[in-house]
């Protein structure tokens, strides 16, 4: 089914290409930079005010629930809009909610904010997504994720390595809080000068426009699609919960302060640069011999991961267990491109940021966005410390084997999928 009403066929390539693809991905690593100042922070901020793990852990599930409540609803109105405007508009209020996190002098002084930082980041990973997949060809869409998505773990890690040193060195936890609201509001400037496609109406067989409630449920009636949003979700119990509380863990099972354990956890959460760019090139080649292949690709790597890191805490994250660490910080990264572009190779263009604002609503929901809370609540019901928190941890690692299962049952259905929109082609933004 072609969708497009005979304008301009939008063209791909280019530097206007480049320009989107450097700006997207450097709004995603602030965004990440963003999200991990608090797992920098989280132990001083809980002595400071006197939280308890459950509490320090909710701060963080409110954020990513905010994520998940808004993500979709707003992905759909980026669909409607305008990506470019509302990438731009999102990134100025995320980063302006940060600057006001480091104000809050309470418990919920922190956790508001925080939430409506959330909300300002719930809508961005759609449109950027939505933008690079229609700007690149299809057969690339692998490697160009995979740069976008190499940048998570650069945020991720700079969020706990800078997070940690300004903490420490520089007046406090508040501190990173303030220098990281800058850099968002530069990019979300230079956002509104990205080229954009053409919006489109998504219509049914009688040419009617679809509703919001209506479109969300037409991505489930799609296999591949269902099965991917549930194993989403699932996979980010594992993956949230370390990038919650690994700095957290460092601190306590080694009893350093937060600069030296937010180097140790960055490290980690650095080699996922590796698995990002392996996993983004491996994606576009397995899917040249084998149509499956961008599912397979994340299947293996979850399963992976999951074992490897149950490994690494049962040695407590220690000379060897460290390296096992590394390793998981790798493998955790592999199947996120390959991932991102199922969720656009599936759907026709007026719900390509809807595809992934679903992934995003699944990701917390079904999830990611309750980890670090119940992680927080094991800890503290056995007994917390480092012994909990560990225990914890292990536990919901597992995680990442059921994700694996999940996805081998989507792969089955993702060649005829990707066969139903083939001939969907995009025009061009007036």
């Amino acid at each position: 089914m072609k969708e497009g009403s005979g304008g301009k066929e939008y063209k791909i390539g280019g530097w206007s290409a480049h320009y989107i693809l450097i700006i997207c991905s450097l709004l995603y690593m602030v965004n990440y930079m963003d999200r991990q100042v608090l797992s920098a922070v989280l132990e001083p901020m809980k002595i400071d005010l006197g939280l308890s793990d459950t509490q320090a852990g909710s701060l963080q599930t409110i954020f990513l629930l905010s994520i998940a409540f808004f993500s979709l609803p707003v992905a759909y109105l980026v669909d409607r809009w305008s990506r470019r405007k509302a990438v731009a508009l999102m990134a100025i209020f995320w980063s302006a909610f940060t600057y006001i996190t480091g104000l809050g002098r309470n418990f919920i002084g922190v956790l508001v904010p925080r939430a409506l930082v959330g909300v300002g980041e719930s809508g961005f990973s759609a449109g950027g997504t939505a933008m690079l997949t229609a700007v690149y060809p299809p057969e690339s869409r692998g490697k160009v994720m995979g740069v976008f998505n190499l940048v998570i773990p650069v945020g991720a890690a700079l969020g706990v390595i800078l997070g940690g040193y300004l903490s420490k060195n520089h007046g406090g936890w508040r501190t990173p809080f303030f220098v990281f609201a800058i850099p968002g509001i530069i990019l979300g400037i230079l956002a509104f000068f990205m080229r954009d496609y053409k919006t489109v109406d998504h219509l049914d067989e009688r040419g009617k426009k679809i509703g919001f409630v209506s479109s969300a449920l037409s991505l489930f009636k799609i296999p591949s699609l269902k099965y991917m949003y549930i194993g989403y979700g699932v996979r980010n119990i594992m993956n949230f919960s370390m990038l919650v509380w690994l700095s957290a863990f460092f601190m306590r099972s080694r009893e350093i302060a937060e600069d030296k354990a937010g180097m140790l956890a960055g490290l980690i959460m650095m080699m996922a640069i590796v698995g990002a760019i392996l996993g983004g090139a491996l994606s576009d080649i397995w899917q040249k011999r084998n149509r499956k292949a961008r599912m397979l690709l994340a299947m293996t790597g979850d399963g992976l991961a999951a074992i490897v890191l149950i490994a690494a805490l049962l040695l407590d994250v220690r000379g060897p267990g460290y390296v096992l660490g590394v390793i998981w910080g790798m493998m955790v990264m592999v199947g996120t491109p390959a991932l991102n572009a199922v969720s656009q190779d599936v759907v026709m263009p007026a719900l390509k940021g809807t595809s992934w604002g679903m992934a995003v609503f699944c990701m917390y929901v079904f999830g990611g966005g309750w980890a670090p809370i119940v992680v927080g609540a094991i800890s503290d019901a056995l007994g917390g410390g480092a012994l909990g928190l560990k225990t914890a941890l292990i536990i919901v690692a597992f995680s990442g084997i059921v994700a694996a299962f999940l996805l081998w049952l989507g792969s089955r259905h993702y060649p005829a999928d990707m066969d139903r929109v083939k001939n969907a082609v995009l025009e061009a933004e007036k």
